[in-house]
């Protein structure tokens, strides 16, 4: 039911009847047993607008960040970070910052995979060799190690920071603003925000529930809708 309750939301976005839309928490693994082969609902709604390339953003107050990986095994970042998939994101980030937010130069700053950026290859090469040139490519500064770009971003110092992997993006947006964050699919041809949390099914029937992250979604939606 999940799953088709997307589908419709996305037919009726497309037709122009709604002017965004907004998905619940969803079971992953409910999905995937239902048929929908897809690692989230970032990548299903992609795909049921036209496959277009997506990317996830969270958002709780100024902080933004851009998920450059999103649901895979830690082990499999590093092949996962390639140049080219830092660049696609950080183009559909760019984009969204000046479509939806009317930021007409965006500042970026790209999240270094290793501590302390790599040391200078001693804690692996991937900041040097993948993330340093796309974040040039892009004009982006970084990058810059994850124990301070998310401080420097809260300061105002950026726009968006691209996160190399999902929980080190993640954790900053839940530690910056626990039950108002938002899950937003840049890249499409209409806004789609979600809260940034899961079912929380152990909870579900209890009443200690906190809705905050889903009103946020309601209202961003609205407001980005309003921007179209």
């Amino acid at each position: 039911m999940a799953g088709r309750g997307v589908e419709e939301a996305v037919r009726l976005a497309l037709a122009g009847e709604v002017d965004a839309i907004v998905t619940g928490p969803v079971h992953k693994q409910a999905l995937h047993q239902a048929g929908y082969a897809y690692p989230g609902l970032t990548e299903l709604v992609a795909h049921l607008a036209g496959d277009v390339p997506g990317a996830m953003m969270l958002v709780t107050g100024r902080l933004r960040v851009v998920l450059v990986t999103t649901h895979l095994a830690l082990r499999d970042v590093p092949a996962a970070l390639t140049h080219e998939r830092v660049l696609t994101v950080g183009h559909i980030a760019l984009a969204g910052l000046r479509r939806w937010w009317g930021i007409a130069e965006p500042r970026l700053a790209v999240c270094a995979l290793n501590p302390h950026a790599g040391e200078g290859g001693a804690f692996g090469d991937e900041d040097e060799r993948v993330l340093r040139p796309a974040a040039a490519a892009l004009g982006a500064v970084g990058p810059v190690p994850a124990d301070t770009v998310f401080v420097r971003a809260l300061r105002g110092e950026f726009d968006a920071v691209l996160a190399p992997y999902h929980d080190v993006g993640m954790t900053a947006v839940k530690v910056a603003g626990f039950g108002t964050g938002v899950n937003i699919t840049l890249g499409l041809p209409f806004p789609r925000t979600a809260p940034d949390h899961g079912t929380a099914l152990d909870i579900a029937g209890t009443g200690v529930a906190d809705a905050g992250s889903m009103r946020s979604a309601i209202e961003l939606a609205a407001q980005l809708a309003g921007r179209r």
